[in-house]
């Protein structure tokens, strides 16, 4: 990704006019703008690649601005979305929160306010870069798992789903926290509001207090106009406080009283808002710990530990894997138009014997990968362990088929490493082949950030892709 100061900015507008201002605007603070007239130019844009932030009209013909928004998301998640809009109510700004845009701007648009807001989701995208994608949310019912560590989980989401009871989730990087999230969402009495999220470990202290609550016209340069904050917006529903252990003590005061009062202040603001809001919160840092080295306040804890639901490591819950798998692998095969494609008896065995350390989300992930480069629609064992044994930082342990093939050689440690970069090499080389260059869909196929990518490009001495 470019650098916050110089963005590529594709802007999308039917109205030549409005579409040409914006682009030249952006373009005077320094960015790079470029400038479509239809949702299918835009998406034909981002394919291409080389976007770092869309600014979209919501008001077009044929495919409208909601609907492209749809699209990026299923295909360009990692791209942030700005919608912009004569309408500028706060209803629409839920349902374009819910369907994934960073951020929204009203017309007639003003030039600080603008790139206040592309600056603003830009930081966060960068923030967010730097962590593998989070596992997708359930569609098609409750969470997957059958063992005694889900089922204990799901007990606990299910009793205190019809409550107003914070939950905190806690667990490891990967476990499905957000999932869990939504689906205590879904089953509660709520579910028909807005679900909002915010991560607090992707924006600095003055950003996520604008996100949390809004700002008022004039509260900083920039702020044109009244924005609802996240709180606002998730009137009626669920609001989601993931990384709750990244907040600096100085946002932490201001969200125990949100907790404590179910009140929030806009920023510029002289008086309060009531939120009526449900809280949901996740971490997989040790707050207990925290408390006792002063960085977090012990206060805000208990009122975030009201009800604690632990979801498990995908370790503690081998006999899971197998069903997550034939789910993944279904669903990914209808995303990557191989609907027919399934997994071997093998492949599965093979899959559950592997180590996951990036739990569900490395499952999902390495399975989207293994789908795309899979040669027929019956995926064997021998693709799971050719693509175990590319896995970035993987060692030859990776697989009993690789321990076992390597053991039978006399190689050294020196033979080991160039046999793995050999392997981190062509994996490399083979998604950026499949994703025609653009390196945050190899990104995505290898089931790593794009900063590991370019880490790996400098690494293993790819200079041509």
């Amino acid at each position: 990704m470019s650098s916050p100061s110089r963005a590529r900015v594709l802007v999308v507008d039917d109205d030549r006019a409005v579409g040409m201002v914006l682009t030249a605007l952006i373009t005077q603070a320094g960015h790079q703008a470029r400038f479509v007239a239809s949702a299918p130019e835009a998406l034909a844009a981002l394919a291409s690649g080389g976007v770092d932030v869309m600014v979209s009209d919501v008001r077009m013909p044929g495919m409208d601005g909601m609907e492209l928004l749809a699209e990026v998301q299923r295909k360009h998640r990692d791209v942030p979305v700005i919608l912009l809009t004569a309408h500028g109510t706060v209803s629409l700004a839920v349902e374009a929160m819910k369907a994934g845009a960073t951020d929204f701007l009203t017309k007639p648009f003003d030039r600080d306010e603008v790139l206040f807001t592309i600056g603003k989701a830009l930081t966060g995208a960068k923030a967010a870069a730097d962590k593998p994608p989070e596992a997708a949310p359930t569609k098609d019912g409750p969470i997957v798992g059958s063992s005694e560590a889900m089922r204990e989980a799901m007990k606990r989401l299910e009793k205190a789903a019809p409550t107003m009871a914070t939950v905190l989730l806690r667990g490891e990087s990967g476990t499905g926290k957000e999932v869990a999230a939504r689906e205590l969402h879904r089953l509660s009495p709520r579910s028909k509001g807005p679900f909002v999220a915010v991560h607090c470990g992707a924006l600095p202290d003055n950003l996520l207090e604008s996100e949390l609550f809004g700002y008022e016209k004039g509260a900083f340069t920039g702020a044109t106009q009244r924005k609802p904050g996240r709180v606002e917006l998730a009137n009626g529903g669920t609001l989601f406080l993931d990384e709750i252990g990244d907040v600096t003590p100085a946002v932490q005061v201001k969200l125990l009283r949100l907790l404590q009062e179910r009140e929030f202040q806009r920023l510029g603001a002289t008086s309060a808002e009531k939120a009526d809001v449900r809280f949901v919160a996740a971490t997989h840092k040790n707050l207990e710990q925290m408390v006792k080295e002063g960085t977090f306040r012990e206060d805000l804890f208990y009122r975030l530990n009201v009800v604690p639901v632990v979801m498990p490591a995908l370790r503690e819950r081998r006999e899971d894997i197998a069903p997550l798998a034939t789910r993944f692998v279904a669903r990914l095969g209808e995303a990557n138009a191989r609907p027919r494609i399934a997994l071997s008896s093998d492949a599965m065995k093979a899959l559950e014997r592997a180590d996951w350390p990036g739990n569900v989300r490395e499952l999902q992930n390495f399975l989207e990968r293994v789908v795309v480069f899979a040669e027929g629609e019956l995926i064997g064992a021998g693709e799971v362990a050719r693509e175990l044994a590319a896995r970035p930082g993987a060692g030859p342990s990776s697989t009993p088929t690789m321990a076992s093939s390597i053991a039978s050689t006399s190689a050294d440690a020196t033979t080991l490493e160039a046999q793995r970069k050999d392997a981190e090499r062509a994996a490399v080389r083979e998604a950026l082949g499949k994703a025609q260059g653009n390196r945050t869909l190899a990104a995505r196929l290898l089931g790593v950030s794009r900063r590991t990518l370019y880490n790996k490009l400098d690494e293993l001495g790819i200079n041509d892709a």
